[in-house]
Protein backbone atom coordinates (compact mmCIF):
# COMPACT_ATOMS: atom_id res chain seq x y z
CA UNK A 1 0.00 0.00 0.00
CA UNK A 2 2.80 2.46 0.82
CA UNK A 3 4.26 1.75 -2.68
CA UNK A 4 1.00 2.60 -4.25
CA UNK A 5 0.51 5.73 -2.35
CA UNK A 6 4.05 6.62 -3.07
CA UNK A 7 3.12 6.27 -6.66
CA UNK A 8 -0.20 8.06 -6.13
CA UNK A 9 1.45 11.15 -4.72
CA UNK A 10 3.98 11.60 -7.73
CA UNK A 11 1.06 11.62 -10.15
CA UNK A 12 -0.54 13.90 -8.23
CA UNK A 13 2.76 16.17 -7.82
CA UNK A 14 3.85 15.81 -11.56
CA UNK A 15 0.07 16.95 -12.42
CA UNK A 16 0.22 19.80 -10.25
CA UNK A 17 2.90 21.17 -11.35
CA UNK A 18 2.11 20.16 -15.30
CA UNK A 19 0.77 23.19 -17.59
CA UNK A 20 -2.69 20.91 -17.36
CA UNK A 21 -3.42 22.01 -13.81
CA UNK A 22 -3.12 25.62 -14.59
CA UNK A 23 -5.85 25.76 -16.72
CA UNK A 24 -8.19 24.70 -13.87
CA UNK A 25 -6.78 27.26 -11.40
CA UNK A 26 -8.61 30.79 -10.75
CA UNK A 27 -5.82 32.95 -11.63
CA UNK A 28 -6.78 33.19 -15.75
CA UNK A 29 -5.66 29.40 -16.49
CA UNK A 30 -8.78 29.07 -19.39
CA UNK A 31 -7.24 32.52 -21.25
CA UNK A 32 -4.19 30.67 -22.03
CA UNK A 33 -6.67 27.64 -23.02
CA UNK A 34 -8.07 30.38 -25.48
CA UNK A 35 -5.28 30.98 -26.59
CA UNK A 36 -4.00 27.73 -27.64
CA UNK A 37 -7.13 27.19 -29.46
CA UNK A 38 -6.64 30.50 -31.25
CA UNK A 39 -2.89 29.23 -32.24
CA UNK A 40 -4.82 25.88 -33.32
CA UNK A 41 -7.26 28.04 -36.00
CA UNK A 42 -4.05 29.87 -37.12
CA UNK A 43 -2.32 26.53 -37.95
CA UNK A 44 -5.90 25.12 -39.64
CA UNK A 45 -6.06 28.41 -41.89
CA UNK A 46 -2.18 28.27 -42.70
CA UNK A 47 -1.97 24.58 -43.68
CA UNK A 48 -5.30 23.75 -44.71
CA UNK A 49 -6.57 26.86 -46.22
CA UNK A 50 -2.99 28.41 -47.20
CA UNK A 51 -3.45 31.53 -46.30
CA UNK A 52 0.13 33.36 -46.07
CA UNK A 53 1.61 30.16 -44.82
CA UNK A 54 4.92 30.81 -44.39
CA UNK A 55 4.27 33.45 -41.83
CA UNK A 56 1.30 32.50 -40.52
CA UNK A 57 2.26 28.99 -39.53
CA UNK A 58 5.43 29.96 -37.68
CA UNK A 59 3.27 32.83 -35.81
CA UNK A 60 0.47 30.26 -34.81
CA UNK A 61 2.80 28.33 -33.51
CA UNK A 62 4.87 31.10 -31.72
CA UNK A 63 1.54 31.65 -30.29
CA UNK A 64 1.05 27.82 -29.14
CA UNK A 65 4.36 27.97 -27.59
CA UNK A 66 3.61 31.47 -25.89
CA UNK A 67 0.43 30.08 -24.13
CA UNK A 68 1.80 26.68 -22.49
CA UNK A 69 1.63 27.29 -19.05
CA UNK A 70 5.22 26.91 -17.68
CA UNK A 71 7.37 26.51 -20.31
CA UNK A 72 8.75 30.44 -20.19
CA UNK A 73 8.52 30.33 -24.29
CA UNK A 74 6.38 33.86 -23.76
CA UNK A 75 8.18 37.33 -24.87
CA UNK A 76 8.58 38.82 -21.33
CA UNK A 77 10.54 42.00 -22.75
CA UNK A 78 9.41 44.98 -25.03
CA UNK A 79 11.86 47.84 -25.13
CA UNK A 80 15.85 47.33 -25.61
CA UNK A 81 16.80 48.82 -22.10
CA UNK A 82 15.56 45.94 -20.72
CA UNK A 83 18.17 43.74 -22.93
CA UNK A 84 20.58 44.51 -20.55
CA UNK A 85 18.94 42.26 -17.67
CA UNK A 86 18.19 39.99 -20.60
CA UNK A 87 21.85 39.38 -21.48
CA UNK A 88 22.52 38.87 -17.55
CA UNK A 89 20.29 36.21 -17.79
CA UNK A 90 17.72 38.49 -14.99
CA UNK A 91 14.72 40.52 -16.00
CA UNK A 92 11.62 41.77 -15.19
CA UNK A 93 8.60 40.25 -16.29
CA UNK A 94 6.48 43.64 -17.91
CA UNK A 95 2.93 41.93 -17.10
CA UNK A 96 3.26 41.00 -13.39
CA UNK A 97 6.25 42.76 -12.26
CA UNK A 98 7.81 39.62 -11.02
CA UNK A 99 11.59 38.55 -11.40
CA UNK A 100 12.07 35.83 -13.89
CA UNK A 101 14.49 33.99 -16.53
CA UNK A 102 14.52 35.01 -19.87
CA UNK A 103 13.16 32.01 -22.44
CA UNK A 104 14.40 31.12 -26.06
CA UNK A 105 11.97 33.89 -27.40
CA UNK A 106 13.09 36.11 -25.38
CA UNK A 107 16.60 36.53 -27.10
CA UNK A 108 14.88 35.55 -30.73
CA UNK A 109 12.93 39.08 -30.11
CA UNK A 110 15.65 41.00 -29.84
CA UNK A 111 15.35 40.96 -33.74
CA UNK A 112 12.33 42.03 -33.70
CA UNK A 113 12.65 45.00 -31.44
CA UNK A 114 15.92 46.12 -33.19
CA UNK A 115 14.26 46.61 -36.36
CA UNK A 116 16.53 43.51 -37.56
CA UNK A 117 14.22 41.08 -39.19
CA UNK A 118 11.92 43.32 -41.39
CA UNK A 119 14.52 45.05 -43.35
CA UNK A 120 16.33 41.40 -44.30
CA UNK A 121 13.20 40.22 -45.23
CA UNK A 122 12.45 43.43 -47.86
CA UNK A 123 15.97 42.41 -48.57
CA UNK A 124 14.54 39.29 -50.26
CA UNK A 125 11.08 40.72 -51.18
CA UNK A 126 13.69 43.19 -53.31
CA UNK A 127 15.78 40.08 -54.58
CA UNK A 128 12.21 38.41 -55.99
CA UNK A 129 10.70 41.81 -57.66
CA UNK A 130 10.36 42.77 -60.74
CA UNK A 131 10.38 46.71 -60.81
CA UNK A 132 9.74 46.64 -64.79
CA UNK A 133 6.34 47.43 -64.70
CA UNK A 134 6.73 50.26 -62.94
CA UNK A 135 9.49 51.99 -64.64
CA UNK A 136 7.33 50.96 -68.13
CA UNK A 137 4.35 53.30 -66.63
CA UNK A 138 5.69 55.66 -63.84
CA UNK A 139 2.16 56.75 -63.06
CA UNK A 140 1.70 53.40 -61.52
CA UNK A 141 3.18 55.37 -58.89
CA UNK A 142 -0.17 57.36 -58.44
CA UNK A 143 -1.94 54.63 -57.11
CA UNK A 144 0.59 52.76 -55.07
CA UNK A 145 0.40 56.21 -53.21
CA UNK A 146 -3.06 56.46 -53.14
CA UNK A 147 -3.39 53.11 -51.73
CA UNK A 148 -1.36 54.26 -48.80
CA UNK A 149 -4.45 56.93 -47.84
CA UNK A 150 -6.37 54.45 -45.68
CA UNK A 151 -3.45 54.74 -43.40
CA UNK A 152 -3.80 57.89 -42.22
CA UNK A 153 -7.38 57.79 -42.47
CA UNK A 154 -7.35 54.93 -39.90
CA UNK A 155 -4.54 57.21 -37.95
CA UNK A 156 -7.39 59.68 -37.58
CA UNK A 157 -9.75 57.24 -36.48
CA UNK A 158 -7.97 55.26 -33.76
CA UNK A 159 -6.67 58.63 -32.43
CA UNK A 160 -10.44 59.33 -32.23
CA UNK A 161 -11.12 55.72 -30.26
CA UNK A 162 -9.01 56.77 -27.72
CA UNK A 163 -5.65 55.36 -28.57
CA UNK A 164 -2.36 56.95 -27.69
CA UNK A 165 -0.77 58.90 -31.07
CA UNK A 166 1.80 56.07 -31.41
CA UNK A 167 -0.38 53.08 -31.03
CA UNK A 168 -2.84 54.52 -33.56
CA UNK A 169 0.07 54.83 -35.87
CA UNK A 170 1.04 51.02 -35.66
CA UNK A 171 -2.70 50.20 -36.26
CA UNK A 172 -2.90 52.39 -39.36
CA UNK A 173 0.00 50.74 -40.90
CA UNK A 174 -2.32 47.79 -41.27
CA UNK A 175 -3.92 49.16 -43.69
CA UNK A 176 -0.73 49.19 -46.21
CA UNK A 177 -0.79 45.27 -46.21
CA UNK A 178 2.50 44.89 -45.41
CA UNK A 179 3.48 42.03 -42.57
CA UNK A 180 6.74 43.17 -42.34
CA UNK A 181 6.37 46.96 -42.74
CA UNK A 182 3.59 46.94 -39.96
CA UNK A 183 6.09 44.82 -38.02
CA UNK A 184 9.35 47.11 -38.09
CA UNK A 185 6.78 50.12 -37.49
CA UNK A 186 4.83 48.27 -34.24
CA UNK A 187 8.35 46.91 -33.02
CA UNK A 188 9.10 51.30 -32.60
CA UNK A 189 5.90 52.38 -31.45
CA UNK A 190 4.05 50.54 -29.70
CA UNK A 191 5.71 46.76 -28.85
CA UNK A 192 3.34 45.99 -26.66
CA UNK A 193 0.84 45.61 -29.80
CA UNK A 194 3.27 43.79 -31.37
CA UNK A 195 1.41 40.59 -31.71
CA UNK A 196 -2.49 41.83 -32.29
CA UNK A 197 -1.07 43.56 -35.42
CA UNK A 198 1.08 41.10 -36.97
CA UNK A 199 -1.51 38.58 -36.76
CA UNK A 200 -4.43 41.10 -37.89
CA UNK A 201 -1.90 42.15 -40.82
CA UNK A 202 -1.37 38.79 -41.78
CA UNK A 203 -4.99 37.70 -42.19
CA UNK A 204 -5.91 40.65 -43.99
CA UNK A 205 -3.29 40.02 -46.37
CA UNK A 206 -4.37 36.66 -46.91
CA UNK A 207 -7.58 37.35 -47.17
CA UNK A 208 -7.42 39.86 -50.53
CA UNK A 209 -9.07 37.48 -52.58
CA UNK A 210 -12.21 38.06 -50.84
CA UNK A 211 -12.28 41.50 -48.88
CA UNK A 212 -11.45 43.23 -51.99
CA UNK A 213 -13.59 41.83 -55.16
CA UNK A 214 -16.52 43.65 -53.52
CA UNK A 215 -15.04 47.03 -53.29
CA UNK A 216 -13.99 46.91 -56.45
CA UNK A 217 -16.90 45.82 -58.23
CA UNK A 218 -19.05 48.93 -55.85
CA UNK A 219 -16.80 51.62 -57.27
CA UNK A 220 -16.52 50.54 -60.87
CA UNK A 221 -18.75 49.93 -63.66
CA UNK A 222 -18.87 47.20 -66.09
CA UNK A 223 -17.42 49.47 -68.87
CA UNK A 224 -14.43 50.36 -66.58
CA UNK A 225 -13.67 46.63 -65.70
CA UNK A 226 -13.80 45.69 -68.84
CA UNK A 227 -11.25 47.99 -70.32
CA UNK A 228 -8.15 46.13 -71.90
CA UNK A 229 -4.74 47.82 -72.09
CA UNK A 230 -2.42 48.05 -74.30
CA UNK A 231 1.06 46.45 -74.12
CA UNK A 232 3.80 48.07 -71.88
CA UNK A 233 7.17 49.08 -73.61
CA UNK A 234 10.35 47.29 -73.47
CA UNK A 235 12.39 48.02 -70.07
CA UNK A 236 16.23 48.61 -70.55
CA UNK A 237 19.08 46.70 -68.09
CA UNK A 238 20.36 50.57 -67.92
CA UNK A 239 16.62 51.65 -66.34
CA UNK A 240 16.75 48.48 -64.42
CA UNK A 241 20.13 49.26 -62.55
CA UNK A 242 19.10 52.58 -61.99
CA UNK A 243 16.02 52.17 -60.33
CA UNK A 244 16.87 50.93 -57.37
CA UNK A 245 19.56 53.49 -56.81
CA UNK A 246 17.99 56.50 -57.26
CA UNK A 247 14.93 55.57 -55.23
CA UNK A 248 17.34 54.70 -52.40
CA UNK A 249 19.10 58.15 -52.80
CA UNK A 250 15.69 60.13 -53.35
CA UNK A 251 13.58 58.26 -50.44
CA UNK A 252 16.39 58.16 -48.10
CA UNK A 253 17.12 61.74 -48.12
CA UNK A 254 13.39 62.70 -47.78
CA UNK A 255 12.58 60.23 -45.01
CA UNK A 256 15.58 58.88 -43.09
CA UNK A 257 13.67 56.78 -41.27
CA UNK A 258 12.32 54.69 -44.15
CA UNK A 259 15.99 53.89 -44.87
CA UNK A 260 16.32 50.84 -43.72
CA UNK A 261 12.94 49.10 -45.02
CA UNK A 262 13.96 50.87 -48.82
CA UNK A 263 17.39 50.79 -48.68
CA UNK A 264 17.31 46.64 -47.83
CA UNK A 265 14.36 46.44 -49.95
CA UNK A 266 16.39 48.64 -53.11
CA UNK A 267 19.55 46.54 -52.76
CA UNK A 268 18.00 43.48 -52.76
CA UNK A 269 16.90 44.17 -55.95
CA UNK A 270 19.86 45.71 -57.17
CA UNK A 271 21.36 42.46 -56.55
CA UNK A 272 18.99 40.62 -58.87
CA UNK A 273 19.46 42.85 -61.53
CA UNK A 274 23.20 43.74 -61.93
CA UNK A 275 24.16 40.42 -63.44
CA UNK A 276 26.99 40.33 -61.05
CA UNK A 277 25.93 38.81 -58.19
CA UNK A 278 23.56 36.13 -59.06
CA UNK A 279 24.65 33.79 -56.27
CA UNK A 280 24.10 36.08 -53.73
CA UNK A 281 20.93 36.97 -55.10
CA UNK A 282 20.05 33.85 -54.53
CA UNK A 283 20.65 33.30 -51.40
CA UNK A 284 18.68 36.73 -50.60
CA UNK A 285 16.15 34.88 -52.25
CA UNK A 286 16.07 31.39 -50.10
CA UNK A 287 18.07 30.40 -47.75
CA UNK A 288 18.09 34.15 -45.49
CA UNK A 289 14.19 35.04 -46.62
CA UNK A 290 13.58 31.40 -45.15
CA UNK A 291 15.39 31.52 -42.30
CA UNK A 292 14.45 34.98 -41.03
CA UNK A 293 10.74 34.32 -41.85
CA UNK A 294 11.14 31.56 -39.16
CA UNK A 295 12.69 34.05 -36.52
CA UNK A 296 10.54 36.81 -37.38
CA UNK A 297 7.20 34.33 -37.10
CA UNK A 298 8.06 32.50 -34.19
CA UNK A 299 9.21 36.11 -31.99
CA UNK A 300 6.33 37.26 -33.01
CA UNK A 301 3.95 34.72 -32.56
CA UNK A 302 5.70 34.84 -28.84
CA UNK A 303 4.41 37.96 -28.16
CA UNK A 304 0.61 36.75 -27.76
CA UNK A 305 0.57 36.29 -24.30
CA UNK A 306 -3.20 36.06 -23.17
CA UNK A 307 -2.92 38.57 -20.86
CA UNK A 308 -1.60 40.88 -24.12
CA UNK A 309 -3.86 39.07 -26.58
CA UNK A 310 -7.28 38.63 -24.32
CA UNK A 311 -8.90 42.18 -24.18
CA UNK A 312 -11.77 44.98 -25.85
CA UNK A 313 -7.98 46.65 -27.44
CA UNK A 314 -7.68 43.37 -29.63
CA UNK A 315 -11.65 43.84 -31.30
CA UNK A 316 -10.81 47.44 -31.41
CA UNK A 317 -7.27 46.63 -33.04
CA UNK A 318 -8.37 44.09 -35.72
CA UNK A 319 -11.90 46.33 -36.57
CA UNK A 320 -9.55 49.32 -37.24
CA UNK A 321 -7.10 47.01 -39.23
CA UNK A 322 -10.06 45.81 -41.59
CA UNK A 323 -11.04 49.35 -41.88
CA UNK A 324 -7.89 50.35 -42.99
CA UNK A 325 -7.27 48.31 -45.81
CA UNK A 326 -10.94 48.45 -47.01
CA UNK A 327 -10.01 51.92 -47.62
CA UNK A 328 -6.64 51.69 -48.89
CA UNK A 329 -8.08 49.55 -51.72
CA UNK A 330 -11.12 51.86 -52.36
CA UNK A 331 -8.87 54.60 -52.46
CA UNK A 332 -6.45 52.64 -55.23
CA UNK A 333 -9.68 52.13 -57.48
CA UNK A 334 -11.25 55.57 -56.99
CA UNK A 335 -7.97 57.04 -58.36
CA UNK A 336 -7.80 54.40 -60.94
CA UNK A 337 -11.33 55.71 -61.95
CA UNK A 338 -9.08 58.98 -62.34
CA UNK A 339 -6.49 57.74 -64.42
CA UNK A 340 -9.55 56.20 -66.51
CA UNK A 341 -10.57 59.87 -67.00
CA UNK A 342 -7.79 61.17 -67.85
CA UNK A 343 -6.59 59.16 -70.01
CA UNK A 344 -9.87 58.97 -72.10
CA UNK A 345 -10.34 54.85 -71.02
CA UNK A 346 -7.42 53.20 -71.72
CA UNK A 347 -6.58 52.43 -68.39
CA UNK A 348 -8.49 50.37 -66.43
CA UNK A 349 -9.27 51.00 -62.68
CA UNK A 350 -9.21 47.85 -61.40
CA UNK A 351 -5.22 48.46 -61.35
CA UNK A 352 -5.75 50.55 -58.52
CA UNK A 353 -6.74 47.78 -56.17
CA UNK A 354 -3.58 46.54 -56.64
CA UNK A 355 -1.66 49.37 -54.68
CA UNK A 356 -1.46 48.00 -51.43
CA UNK A 357 1.86 45.96 -50.81
CA UNK A 358 0.51 42.48 -51.27
CA UNK A 359 2.38 41.26 -53.72
CA UNK A 360 1.83 39.56 -56.38
CA UNK A 361 -1.99 38.43 -54.47
CA UNK A 362 -3.56 41.82 -55.04
CA UNK A 363 -2.21 42.12 -59.05
CA UNK A 364 -3.70 38.55 -59.31
CA UNK A 365 -6.82 39.91 -57.89
CA UNK A 366 -7.14 42.83 -60.39
CA UNK A 367 -6.69 40.37 -62.98
CA UNK A 368 -9.04 37.94 -62.20
CA UNK A 369 -11.81 40.64 -61.46
CA UNK A 370 -10.93 42.34 -65.08
CA UNK A 371 -11.34 38.42 -66.72
CA UNK A 372 -14.58 38.06 -65.32
CA UNK A 373 -15.86 41.06 -67.47
CA UNK A 374 -13.82 40.67 -70.27
CA UNK A 375 -11.93 37.45 -71.12
CA UNK A 376 -9.88 38.88 -73.71
CA UNK A 377 -8.40 40.88 -70.41
CA UNK A 378 -5.10 40.86 -69.12
CA UNK A 379 -4.27 42.99 -66.45
CA UNK A 380 -1.79 41.10 -64.50
CA UNK A 381 1.69 43.12 -65.44
CA UNK A 382 -0.19 46.10 -65.31
CA UNK A 383 -1.36 45.72 -62.00
CA UNK A 384 2.30 44.82 -61.00
CA UNK A 385 3.43 48.32 -61.60
CA UNK A 386 0.79 49.62 -58.54
CA UNK A 387 1.47 46.68 -56.44
CA UNK A 388 5.35 46.60 -56.40
CA UNK A 389 5.12 50.67 -55.84
CA UNK A 390 2.82 49.78 -52.85
CA UNK A 391 5.60 47.81 -51.31
CA UNK A 392 7.83 51.41 -51.81
CA UNK A 393 4.22 53.40 -50.59
CA UNK A 394 3.95 51.21 -47.60
CA UNK A 395 7.62 51.67 -46.49
CA UNK A 396 7.28 55.71 -47.42
CA UNK A 397 4.16 55.85 -44.95
CA UNK A 398 6.32 53.80 -42.57
CA UNK A 399 8.69 56.56 -42.40
CA UNK A 400 6.67 59.25 -42.05
CA UNK A 401 4.70 57.69 -39.51
CA UNK A 402 8.29 56.71 -37.52
CA UNK A 403 9.22 60.43 -38.12
CA UNK A 404 6.07 61.99 -36.69
CA UNK A 405 5.74 59.78 -33.96
CA UNK A 406 8.93 58.00 -32.51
Amino acid sequence: MEIIQGVWEVIVSIFANSGYAYFFTADGGYKNFIMLLMAFIFLYLGIKKGFEPLLMIPIAFGMLLANIPGANLAVQYHDLEGFRDLIAGRMINEATGAVCTPGLMDFLYFGVKAGVYPPLIFLGIGAMTDFAPLIARPSSFILGAAAQFGIFFTYVGAILLGFAPNEAGSIAIIGGADGPTAIFVTSMLAPGLLGTIAVAAYSYMALVPLIQPPIMRALTTKKERSVVMGNLRPVSKLEKILFPIMVTVIVSLLLPDAAALVGMLMLGNLLKESGRTERIAKAAQNELMNIVTILLGLSVGATTSADSFLNFNTLKIVALGLIAFCLGTACGVLFGKLMYIFSKGKINPLIGSAGVSAVPMAARVSQKEGQKENPANFLLMHAMGPNVSGVIGSAVAAGILLTLLK
